[in-house]
């Protein structure tokens, strides 16, 4: 009896015990924070990112929802530095709240981080929440190292940005478009050249025409500059802008064009006629008349001839060492045909040329022979006839 009655309170305490002990891991496991007790977990595949100033990443967010049904969560930015801008994006829209349902959502949202350019090197951390209410949360850290040596911008440049030449001469700057941004970029091209020029834009080595390029992340693309002015423009420095514009900036170049002037020569005779008459072995002066037709200066004019063979061609002045832009300036040439040269037509060529342009003209000569064998062989016929004429007077009553 005494052992019956010993073990009975014995048991009953142990019970009691035993259901406190219980009701206090209840109420403690109620009171954990839902993250601890497998309810909501946030992550990302790379929380740790090295870029460069300007740059945007993004962060892919998976989601763990451990409650055992679907809720309704709530996003936001906990901390950022100074200057930055961060915001959720799900399926192409900027989003405040996630439905999730129970168990894994992995990528359902994106995190997206716009960072100054101005921003030092070094390592910053940008902190983010999902917050169902209730205890029902989880911070996520990230951290973003901005790399100095990948600092830059995107450019527009040409390594000659400045060519000369006379104007009719076409002109082609080799350019170099780079896009030091982390996306794919299209470039519109564009030109503000004067009235009368033409500029087209030609991808480098192609001969294909184009509007705009599109040039990848961190990236350049040759590009083909060819301008052409108009063909009476006057001598003098032009600055064409070309700009390529994207979505997200605007890059510019300036080209510049130096025209030194137009060069155009004509030989002729002051009449304009180029035919004449000449005689074997008798030099016969002809008048050339030369005129600047461009609007620069022409040096040092050389006149040279191309004639048959045995004749010879020379100058009274075989050099004149300027023309005016606009002026004419006349110059005599002798022409001798050779002494066995026999009736009929021939060619002289005549050319006045300059270092920057030249001009000819190709005379008719008419080679008339001499007469005097003629003249002899009319005195023999008429003392013929005058003789014959004596003998019939003499004979002739006969």
């Amino acid at each position: 009896m005494s052992v019956t009655a010993s073990s009975k309170p014995g048991k009953g305490l142990f019970h009691i015990l035993l259901t406190a002990a219980i009701f206090t891991f209840l109420v403690c496991l109620t009171m954990l924070p839902a993250s601890a007790a497998g309810g909501l977990q946030l992550s990302t595949s790379y929380p740790g990112r090295t870029v460069k100033a300007g740059d945007n990443p993004s962060f892919d967010l998976d989601f763990v929802n451990g409650s055992g049904k679907s809720q309704s969560v709530a996003l936001s930015v906990v901390s950022i530095p100074d200057g930055w801008k961060g915001y959720f994006e799900g399926n192409g829209s900027q989003v405040n709240r996630v439905f999730l349902k129970s168990g894994e959502n992995a990528a359902a949202v994106t995190f997206n981080l716009t960072i100054p350019a101005a921003v030092a090197e070094g390592t910053y951390s940008v902190t983010i929440k999902a917050d169902a209410g209730s205890g029902f949360s989880d911070t996520l850290k990230l951290d973003v190292h901005i790399n100095k040596e990948e600092t830059g911008s995107s450019s527009f440049s040409t390594q000659y940005p400045e060519q000369e030449g006379a104007s009719g001469a076409n002109f082609s700057f080799s350019t170099m478009i780079l896009n030091n941004t982390p996306t794919e970029q299209s470039y519109s091209l564009a030109a503000n050249a004067p009235s009368g020029w033409q500029v087209s834009f030609k991808p480098a080595g192609e001969s294909t025409q184009i509007a705009s390029i599109s040039v990848e992340a961190r990236q350049s693309k040759g590009l083909n500059v060819a301008i052409t002015p108009p063909a009476e423009i006057a001598a003098g420095k032009y600055t064409i802008p070309c700009t390529a514009v994207s979505a997200g900036e605007t890059l510019g170049a300036e080209l510049t064009v130096v025209i030194t002037g137009s060069y155009k020569m004509e030989l002729s005779t002051p009449s304009g006629r180029l035919s004449l008459d000449a005689n074997a072995n008798r030099e016969t002066a002809v008048t050339l008349s030369i005129s600047n037709k461009g609007n620069a200066d022409l040096q040092n004019i050389n006149l040279t001839s191309s004639a048959p063979d045995g004749w010879t061609v020379r100058f009274e002045q075989p050099t004149i060492a300027v023309l005016k832009a606009g002026s004419t300036q006349e110059a005599t040439a002798y022409l001798t045909p050779s002494k066995d040269a026999m009736s009929g037509d021939y060619v002289t060529t005549i050319t006045a040329t300059s270092p920057e342009t030249s001009s000819k003209a190709d005379f008719r000569v008419t080679v008339k022979t001499k007469t005097v064998w003629g003249f002899v062989g009319i005195v023999i016929i008429l003392a013929m006839a005058g003789g014959l004429a004596c003998v019939f007077r003499k004979y002739g009553r006969r």
